[in-house]
């Protein structure tokens, strides 16, 4: 998909869901520079330039709603907590809890992640000894264009190619899996914090 700058006018509808193709999940991976939005076959990201502060984060999460209002199950990458010294990382939190606010409002059900249960339903294991972060970033960007046919490419692959895990992560959950996965990388769902209402679109 094509990237969405902010100068440009917000989608006006949300993206839909194809008759017989099961729940529309969201998932996203938020950031305060690059954001990476996906869902069923698509990915997306939303970039944030110069914007800074409350101006940053409401664009993002405005942003963000456009994607999934009207998603059955939004599935969110959670806090890395190795990082909790990060420069931005209170920005971040807010960002975090002004979309699940969001979404509690919407009703609609939502799902967190842990970086490393992403990393690992993508790739078997949530570190590869001797690479770097952005070469296991590399190894999820991969997965998902060998395992679903879905090229994340820019400088927001890497973004987007995690939004997208996150997307198979919760149709697995709800048991419309976009591609089987072994075991090795299945296991990574029980670390996850599903939501406790029910997806009516899943029953």
């Amino acid at each position: 998909m094509t990237q969405l700058a902010l100068e440009q006018e917000a989608p006006t509808t949300a993206p839909s869901r194809p008759a017989g193709a099961g729940p529309l999940v969201v998932g996203l991976d938020l950031a305060l520079s690059t954001t990476g939005v996906a869902g069923p076959g698509w990915t997306d990201n939303i970039r944030t330039g110069k914007l800074s502060g409350a101006e940053r984060l409401h664009t993002i999460a405005s942003t963000a709603a456009t994607f999934y209002r009207s998603a059955d199950l939004v599935v969110l990458e959670g806090a890395a907590f190795s990082r909790a010294l990060q420069r931005g990382h209170d920005e971040l939190a807010a960002l975090r809890w002004l979309v699940r606010i969001d979404l509690w409002r919407r009703k609609i059900p939502f799902a967190v992640v842990p970086p490393d249960n992403r990393t690992i339903y993508a790739t078997g294991k949530a570190r590869w000894k001797g690479e770097t972060p952005r070469q296991v970033k590399g190894r999820v960007r991969d997965a998902v264009a060998e395992r679903y046919s879905v090229e994340c490419a820019g400088t927001a692959r890497y973004d987007e190619a995690d939004a997208y895990i996150l997307v198979t992560m919760g149709r697995d959950w709800l048991g419309y899996s976009l591609a089987e996965v072994p075991p090795t990388h299945a296991r990574a769902l029980a670390g996850v914090l599903w939501p406790d209402q029910p997806v009516p679109a899943a029953r």
